[in-house]
Formats: structure tokens, C-alpha cells, sequence
């Protein structure tokens, strides 16, 4: 099935034409969570100083090495605490929002269903651990591809990309199916993917001009669009036989 960037953004257009502030909201949720963890920052340049007087120099210097070496200790094993607790941060909390995220919009595109409970959507029925799951192995597999070269990375976060909306169709569908399944609906529109993405670069610098805010008043078109986009390989999907109505819960 033929789609072009134009279409696509007329699309989400006439959707976000009565519901963009909705969709804003649901945008602005998941960004913040997605900063919240990178904004926080520990400061350990206020330094402090122990001094031992009475004690001769050679003392002082042996103590203030242990307590360097405490120091360097803590620190590393500070960095190490904050490190997992991003880690776990991204993966229970942030990740399952970004599929609700996706939910949203790709409802709103589907059937005009503007609800934003779905930004909960992962949450909710029995699908968190499943969609967190799928997440993450998604997420693992885009990590190992850029641990190799950054192009083959690139390459593979659009053929992943598809895997939060199949989620969304369907949480029991499997890790290893979505990643599958979203590597074979992109096939053949990758580089039509990443030329629909450079078409929203404009905004973007707009938006980072703006003091970096006008770019969360432009997710929301992005994410319609590609709502739209997934529209459009799903149903091309299931006219080339990859998949079926059941397997989406389409019937």
C-alpha cells in the first residue's frame, strides 16, 4: 500500500484539529518522565574539609588518604545506585507509558477515540508485565545494534519502531512476535520513515529556538503522524498475509 508524507500529516491534522490540546497533555506526561530522571543531578562540588588538629603531619596525610578512598568508594557506588535506578525507572515506569502513549494516539487516528485514559493503558487488565517485557527486549536488541555501528542502530529503531503500537492492538502478543512482526511491516519503508521524520526537523528547530518548549507543542503532530503511519502498514500487513484480525484483535 502507497502512502505519502502528505497524507499522512493531513491526517493527523484533521485529528489533532479538535482534540490537540488533549493530545498535548498526553505528550507532555510522557516527556516529562522521560527528563525527569536526566534532570536530577548531584552536586559534590561543595566540598568539605577535615582538619585534625594535634596531629602531626604524617598522621594527617594518612587519614586524609582513607578518607579519599571513602570518598572515591562512595561516589562510585552512588553512581552505580542512580545508574539502576534510571535503568529501572526507564523500564517499569517510563517505557509502559510510552506504549500508552502510542495507544493514544494510534486510537484517536484508528477511531477517533479521544480518550486519555490509554496513556494508562499498560497499567491496566493484566498487561503490564507483558508490555514491559516486549519493551525491553525490543529495547535490548535497538542496544546491541548500536553497541555495533550507529547506522545499523538507526536502521533498527525503525524496524522495531511499529512495536509499542502492535502492543496496543495487542499486549499478549509476544516479545519476540512484535519485534517480528514490526521488522517485517518496515520493510521497504524505512528510508521513507526516516525522510518522513528529516520532514519534521523545521518544527523541531523552531521548537528548540522557542527556549526548547515550542518542541513539546510539536509531539503531538509527530506522534499523530506516525499513529497514522502505523495505520497504514497494519492494514498493509494483513493484505500481505503477515499477519491476521485475530492476532491484532481486529474481529
Amino acid at each position: 500500500m502507497y502512502w505519502t508524507r502528505k497524507e499522512l500529516k493531513d491526517r493527523a491534522k484533521q485529528v489533532l484539529r479538535t482534540s490537540y490540546w488533549k493530545a498535548f497533555l498526553v505528550s507532555l506526561v510522557v516527556a516529562v518522565l522521560s527528563g525527569g530522571v536526566s534532570g536530577c543531578s548531584f552536586n559534590s562540588s561543595g566540598g568539605s574539609s577535615l582538619s585534625l588538629p594535634g596531629l602531626n603531619n604524617s598522621w594527617g596525610d594518612i587519614g586524609n588518604s582513607s578518607v579519599m578512598a571513602v570518598v572515591v568508594i562512595g561516589a562510585i557506588l552512588l553512581a552505580l545506585v542512580v545508574g539502576l535506578l534510571s535503568v529501572a525507572f526507564q523500564i517499569f515506569i517510563v517505557a509502559p507509558f510510552e506504549a500508552g502513549e502510542k495507544q493514544y494516539f494510534k486510537q484517536a487516528a484508528a477511531q477517533n477515540e479521544i480518550n486519555m485514559s490509554y496513556l494508562v493503558y499498560a497499567f491496566t487488565n493484566g498487561n503490564y508485565l507483558r508490555i514491559v517485557l516486549a519493551m525491553l527486549w525490543s529495547g535490548f536488541l535497538l542496544f546491541l545494534w548500536y553497541c555495533l555501528l550507529i547506522i545499523p542502530g538507526i536502521v533498527k529503531s525503525y524496524a522495531y519502531g511499529m512495536v509499542p503500537y502492535l502492543l496496543g492492538d495487542n499486549p499478549q502478543i509476544g516479545s519476540k512476535r512484535a519485534v517480528e512482526l514490526s521488522n517485517q511491516m518496515t520493510q521497504g519503508h524505512k528510508w521513507k520513515m526516516f525522510v518522513l521524520d528529516l520532514s519534521f526537523i523545521g518544527w523541531y528547530v523552531l521548537g528548540t529556538l522557542a527556549l526548547g518548549i515550542g518542541v513539546l507543542f510539536v509531539t503531538p503532530y509527530y506522534q499523530s503522524t506516525r499513529a497514522e503511519l502505523y495505520l497504514v502498514l497494519r492494514e498493509q500487513a494483513l493484505h500481505k498475509g503477515l499477519s491476521h484480525e485475530k492476532e491484532l484483535n481486529l474481529l
